[in-house]
């Protein structure tokens, strides 16, 4: 299946197939089905119009009576269900309605367009009604409301936008933040489906969709399921070509090898790989791409790449991409200069002893450069001993750190304006033997730095006061 297509196979139905089986909203949605509303008890106490009673009664038989009431008496239909979603409470019977819109819009998808005329019509906003149910405490409740949504903003002739659509996105946005959230499946299910349509890509987007995505798969806590759903929305993401340049700004790449590398599922593995290719084709920036080429050797991928070619795939798409990639890496590093390759192991937060580390060369050459782009480079250097929980980590940055005080004149006053000093002084009494040690060595660089500059002031000083 091609790459296009994959997007265009996600089913329309959002729950459909194995994955929908195993969704909580259907299981749960099939047992609230079976337990039917007494609705006569409901027309006795005059909580529903005689009206309203008659429709939903011929609605909730599936079959030639209900296609034809949805085709004769349409406005009627929707002017029944926005009535009992407006005035009934009742959280069981709310959730009835709901599984029952949303069979109607399953069965077919161009019944959106019977809540659209009906609002028109009556001069009133399809999605309020719809929008006020995603604050009810109830949870299945939301989540069916939202399964609707996404149908509605998908298949309907006219695309959700301004606040509504904003709203929305956010409510999704948070629901995949809400912790132990056990509608996560169906949460990703209509992110599928919305960021299918590039309209809404690009809100998303500004909203920090991308980095809620990233932080979320980057716990590490979701299943592959999820991991495969959440991982599709960024691949889509990558469509947009403005988005696929910003990626590499948002982790995506070390989020994704780490994901890469423990897949055990053959579909996480393809739609990984199909993002990685999206990186690397859709900038239309040539450095951006060569930068994902970079980031990608830095995390790992073509280790990864090697293991995976020796695996036999059902999947024609993933020895493509495997193939793919392994050659644009494989040329990234032949053009790769040392500089560049540094900055890519600094910037991937994944520092090992590499060559350049210990190279005096390296140092005399570059130390100067990690100056550039307002210190980018030794910002976040500091910022890695401050943060990483890694030894190797830890003990690269000190040494570098070292090394830059050692061959840039002013390395010792910049580090103390950056607050990098005191970081490097904090590891000399960390708990690992090594990290002290690069510790050690790299504030007596400092200390030697200071005595050389007091030296040569002193020369200048007997100097003078000679002359």
């Amino acid at each position: 299946m091609s790459h296009n297509s994959l997007a265009a196979a996600l089913p329309e139905d959002i729950d459909r197939g194995v994955a929908g089986a195993t969704s909580v909203l259907v299981q749960r949605a099939n047992e609230i089905r079976m337990q039917k509303v007494n609705w006569p008890s409901y027309l006795q106490s005059q909580m529903i119009s005689q009206e309203d009673y008659e429709v939903i009664m011929a609605v909730e038989l599936p079959g030639q009576n209900r296609a034809g009431l949805l085709h004769n008496q349409r406005l009627q239909v929707a002017r029944t269900f926005m009535n009992l979603l407006g005035h009934i409470s009742k959280d069981q019977t709310i959730q009835y309605i709901l599984i029952l819109v949303d069979d109607i819009l399953s069965e077919d998808k161009g019944r959106v367009e019977i809540f659209k005329e009906y609002a028109r019509k009556h001069k009133e906003s399809m999605w309020s009604p719809f929008l006020n149910l995603l604050t009810r405490p109830d949870t299945f409740i939301i989540n069916m409301t939202a399964r609707i949504i996404a149908k509605l903003a998908c298949w309907s002739r006219e695309p959700m936008d301004g606040s509504d659509l904003t709203f929305y996105l956010t409510w999704l946005k948070d629901q995949l933040r809400t912790p132990s959230n056990e509608y996560m499946q169906s949460v990703g299910r209509c992110l599928q489906m919305m960021l299918r349509v590039e309209e809404y890509r690009t809100v998303f987007y500004q909203l920090d969709g991308v980095v809620t995505i990233v932080q979320v798969l980057s716990t590490g806590k979701l299943n592959f399921q999820i991991q495969y759903q959440l991982t599709f929305c960024l691949w889509v993401m990558t469509f947009n070509n403005a988005i696929a340049e910003k990626m590499n700004k948002y982790s995506v790449i070390p989020t994704l090898a780490d994901i890469l590398s423990e897949s055990v599922k053959e579909k996480v593995t393809r739609i990984v790989l199909a993002v990685f290719r999206n990186l690397i084709e859709k900038p239309e920036e040539p450095p951006i791409a060569r930068e994902n080429c970079i980031q990608m050797v830095q995390c790992k991928v073509l280790k990864q790449l090697e293991i995976l070619a020796q695996r036999k795939f059902e999947d024609e798409d993933i020895t493509s991409d495997i193939e793919f990639l392994n050659e644009k890496l494989q040329t990234s590093i032949q053009d790769l200069s040392s500089f560049e390759e540094y900055c890519s192991e600094v910037k991937s937060g994944r520092m090992e002893w590499s060559p350049v580390h210990k190279s005096e060369k390296f140092w005399r050459e570059n130390s100067g450069r990690l100056n550039e782009k307002n210190f980018e480079l030794l910002k976040i250097l500091i910022n890695l001993l401050e943060t990483s929980k890694d030894t190797l980590v830890l003990s690269v940055a000190c040494h570098d750190i070292g090394e830059y005080t050692r061959h840039y004149h002013r390395g010792k006053r910049v580090l103390e304006q950056l607050g990098g000093k005191q970081w490097v002084m904090q590891h000399l009494t960390h708990q690992d033997p090594s990290v002290r040690c690069e510790a050690l060595l790299a504030v007596q660089k400092l200390m030697v730095h200071n005595w050389e500059y007091l030296g040569k002031q002193l020369e200048k000083d007997t100097q003078t006061t000679r002359n």
